[in-house]
């Protein structure tokens, strides 16, 4: 469990390099693609711990093989924590807009712009957009931590 944790921080230290120094010399679309494709594996491992750790405690029986079908499972076995079902919202999202057909907008510059066209409304991913993306990543870190490990005891 706290293994996929390390990898999860690991996966976020490559996402922070992706949007703090790559973004900075190759404004491209396809940076920001690969940015929320990182997005989704840091959720992916995340979810994976706290499944783990929910097993352990013998919750559930077994792991589903597929990553939307474990977050599924993770917001059924806790349906009443909020803060877990926005972070599970979120990952939904992001993983619906690397599915969805996108444009491009403003590549090679500072405001590079991912557009995706949603049923109702339209979603524009930019580095601004992108960085607090990131921070939200890092509190469900903190959260999945906090869940997994324990929260460090403070003196």
């Amino acid at each position: 469990m706290e293994e996929l944790l390390l990898e999860a921080r690991e996966e976020l230290k490559r996402l922070e390099h992706i949007i703090y120094v790559t973004l900075k010399y190759t404004r491209t679309v396809d940076v920001l693609v690969n940015a929320l494709q990182r997005l989704v594996d840091i959720y992916d491992l995340m979810i994976e711990a706290l499944l783990e750790k929910a097993k352990a405690e013998k919750l559930i029986d077994s792991l589903a093989k597929s990553p939307a079908l474990r977050a599924k499972n993770l917001q059924e076995l806790y349906a009443d924590d909020k803060q877990l079902e926005n972070y599970l919202k979120f990952y939904t999202f992001i993983k619906n807009l690397l599915k969805s057909p996108y444009s491009k907008r403003e590549e090679f510059r500072r405001h590079v712009t991912h557009v995706v066209e949603l049923e109702n409304s339209t979603a524009a991913i930019d580095i601004d957009n992108l960085v607090n993306c990131e921070r939200f990543s890092h509190q469900f870190f903190r959260y999945a931590w906090g869940k997994v490990v324990g929260l460090p005891e403070e003196d």
